[in-house]
């Protein structure tokens, strides 16, 4: 049923709850997992002289969260591959899912901002609004 499951990575301990599940479900559907982190860069410093070297440590850090990720699925025998990439957050996750054709994504909620995402987050919300295919938000 799922053969290919984006997993939108924050970098916490969302997302190492999540994992559970994740690897639960990839196993049973044989499914592939692709693990993505969205970074939005602090657009404010655009215009500062060490902007390069702050953009570059923002990619580093979400190459080094992917990859992690990545390494733990692959120690329980489940096929993974990772992707950093810079930009809105849940914009850049449904525009993924919609070019990977994913049957499945896997999201954690963060906490609210509103009474609308008192019980999602306003992330995991606009996912779950717009996402080309089923969602599984983990608290």
């Amino acid at each position: 049923m799922f053969s290919r499951i984006l997993f939108a990575h924050d970098g916490g301990m969302l997302a190492e709850r999540a994992l559970v599940y994740l690897e639960h479900v990839a196993r049973v559907e044989q499914a592939e997992v692709i693990v993505l982190h969205v970074f939005q860069q602090p657009e404010r410093y655009a215009a500062t002289e060490g902007y390069g070297a702050l953009h570059a440590q923002f990619e580093a850090v979400a190459h080094e969260i992917v990859d992690d990720a990545v390494a733990q699925l692959h120690e329980r025998h489940v096929a993974a591959r990772g992707m950093a990439l810079a930009g809105e957050t849940a914009r850049t996750i449904l525009e993924v899912a919609e070019r990977e054709d994913a049957s499945l994504i896997v999201i954690g909620s963060r906490g609210p901002s509103s009474m609308a995402e008192l019980m999602l987050g306003s992330v995991s919300l606009e996912v779950l609004r717009n996402a080309p295919c089923p969602v599984l938000v983990v608290p």
